[in-house]
């Protein structure tokens, strides 16, 4: 390859947004802004998905953050996609990022209870062994909530995470629906794991 020659970028009106499946690794090259599961590229943020062209070799597919995003409010019912921010035994407190694959203009506080992350054994839920600060999840919009807050469920096999970050910093791959593990350190850590459906 010539490192002389110069990268080729185009930009795609396209917003995506985490956990999003924006291409495979048969065609491109996974770069900033997304993260591979067996030969999917996801997105790991809300924005712009961007195609650079490589002399040579495979174009690079990147995401963008979002500056300007569409206005839209979560109804009972849709599904969203969401940050978490802070977890207590009781509660896990999300940042709802995403209302179907519509990225929101402010982030909008989502609020799950451990009664909603399962549909079984409610009263056993470990909020600590499901969710961790720094999470992308789906999930369901269960009711409203006051002060600009919504009640969030997970309680579907297709909710839970999406992406999840290790203690060693490596994007984590799901082995089960309750277990992630570290590609660096084969560490395994627990989840409420989303199981990905393909369209």
């Amino acid at each position: 390859i010539n490192a002389e020659y110069g990268t080729q970028s185009m930009d795609l009106d396209e917003v995506v947004c985490p956990g999003e499946v924006i291409g495979s690794t048969q065609r491109y090259v996974a770069g900033e802004g997304t993260f591979i599961r067996n030969e999917d590229i996801y997105s790991s943020l809300v924005g712009y998905k961007r195609v650079e062209e490589q002399p040579s070799k495979k174009p690079t597919l990147k995401v963008i953050s979002a500056h300007e995003k569409p206005t839209i409010v979560p109804k009972v019912g849709d599904v969203v996609v969401a940050k978490v921010i802070k977890v207590n035994p009781r509660m896990t407190i999300t940042n709802i990022l995403c209302v179907g694959n519509t990225a929101l203009s402010e982030s909008l506080q989502g609020v799950l209870r451990s009664n909603d992350v399962r549909l079984t054994q409610t009263d056993s839920v470990e909020m600590y062994k499901c969710f961790r600060p720094g999470d992308i999840i789906r999930a369901e919009v269960l009711s409203l909530g006051d002060a600009r807050s919504y009640y969030l469920s997970t309680a579907k096999n297709e909710y839970g995470v999406l992406f999840a970050k290790s203690v060693a910093g490596a994007t984590m791959v799901p082995i089960s629906w309750e277990l992630m593990q570290c590609p660096k350190t084969k560490m395994k850590e627990f989840r409420k794991v989303a199981k990905v459906t393909s369209d």
